[in-house]
This record gives C-alpha cells, structure tokens and sequence, in this order.
C-alpha cells in the first residue's frame, strides 16, 4: 500500500507505462478505467512532447487513490490461498500480496549497495525472502503459492551447490509451507513495474549527485561544472559572453597579422 501511496508522478513516457501497467492490471476493479487513464495515455504519444498538466496529475492522483481504496486492496480472509507475486531489477525489488484474486498489500524497495553485485538468480530468490519476512503475520504457518517469472526458483530446494548467503535464505524458506511456481514476467506485471520503478527513482538520485559533485563555486564566485567556467543562463548573459569572447579572438588574430 506505501508502495503505492509513495509512487511519485511519472516524469517519462516510460514511467507513465509503467504505472499504467500496474493499474491497468486491476482494471475490472476500477470504473470506467479507461475514461479515467486516457489523459495519461496521450503522454505516451511519440509524436507529442512531453507535458505533464495539472489535470494529468490530477488523474494521477485520482488512480493512485483508486489503487489503495476498496475494492483494490481488501483485509485477508482467513488464513488460506494466499498468494505472492515477487520480481527483482537490478536496482529494487517488488512483491503482491494476494487472496482468491483480491490484492491485499503492496511493497517495493530498493537494492542496497552490496546488493548490487548479486546474481539476478539471487535477487530474484532475495525478493522471495523479502515478501516472507514482510508478510510473515500473514504467510508464517499457513499454505502459500509464491509466483516468481525466474524459473530456477522452482528447483531451488533440490539444488545442492549453494553458497552461504543462499543457504541461509533456504532456511528461512523452510520455515514456511510455500509452493513456488513459474509465472512468465508479463503475466507477473505489477511486481516486476514495483521493482523497476525502485530501479528509476535510485538512478535519478544517482544522476542528481553526480551533478552536485561536478559543480562548484569558487572563493571569487566563479562557477565551474566539470573544471570548466560554467555561466547561468540568465536573460542573455551567456549571448553577452560568446560575443565577448569572439572579439577577443578576432583582435588576437588581428594583432598576430
């Protein structure tokens, strides 16, 4: 539900294909999803440019709220099907919690530094151990099925060449009567859009730090990005610079004549 509830405003057509991806997965359970979302499916027009306006982001808004609100996410009942639906990008992970066809919660982080370096057989297994940790009020002593799109997973019990760090993730499974079974990554759309949207958020901060460490401001007031003179783009002062600088040129190249 945080997930969900935190899902910043799509700035690409990507990241708007990406939320209508997991909202057009409960369509059934939203009326008239189709009137509703068409605002935002003009954003992913190629022959458009990009301009996200207020009513957009009102409508944005209004399917996030639709989202989280009855009839999309429902109290469990009982303790019985329930179902996981997890996936893994190389920057997050993302888990469904799921009973008879109804959502019960979301969730989705993002990748930790040394999680970086893992295998994707071991995030996608890691995704797996995420949504059981999270969810262990709810799966711990009860039949689950667990749907991941990474088909080794299925086998994961009877392979013996495991490392420490997967070996410990197996015990943990064992504490609990989970089923997991193959499920294509196209059918398994909102935990793989949760995982990848963690994926987008963690390479637009990387982006915005990089930029702050390129910039800098001397002790005169000289501002240089990437060890070079860097001049603000106000009114026509970068124009009034240019021009400066052409006539220095032009009469250097006078006076070597």
């Amino acid at each position: 539900m945080e997930a969900i509830k935190n899902w910043n405003a799509p700035k690409t057509p990507t990241e708007v294909r990406q939320f209508l991806g997991v909202a057009g997965y409960y369509r059934r359970f939203i009326e008239s999803f189709s009137k509703i979302a068409l605002p935002l499916t003009v954003l992913m027009q190629k022959d458009k440019k990009f301009e996200c306006s207020n009513k957009q982001e009102a409508v944005f808004q209004l399917l996030k709220q639709k989202l989280y609100s009855a009839p999309i996410l429902s109290l469990p009942e009982g303790t019985d099907d329930f179902v996981v639906y997890s996936d893994a990008s190389h920057q997050g992970l993302g888990c469904v919690l799921m009973q008879k066809d109804k959502v019960i919660a979301y969730v989705s982080r993002q990748l930790k530094t040394h999680e970086k370096n893992y295998t994707t057989h071991d995030l996608e297994l890691e995704a797996v151990v995420f949504a059981l940790k999270i969810w262990r009020h709810y799966l711990y002593g009860t039949k689950c099925t667990i749907c991941t799109d990474h088909k080794s997973l299925q086998h994961i019990f009877d392979q013996k060449d495991l490392n420490m760090r997967q070996r410990r993730w197996i015990e943990l499974l064992n504490d609990y009567d989970c089923n997991i079974r193959y499920h294509p990554g196209k059918a398994n759309v909102v935990a793989d859009a949760l995982s990848r949207k963690e994926r987008t958020k963690t390479l637009r901060n990387e982006s915005l730090q990089g930029l702050d460490k390129q910039f800098e401001i001397k002790i005169d007031g000289t501002r240089y990005f990437a060890n070079r003179v860097w001049v603000p783009n106000f009114g026509n002062l970068r124009r009034l610079v240019t021009d400066e600088a052409h006539k220095v040129c032009a009469f250097l190249a006078y006076e070597g004549n």
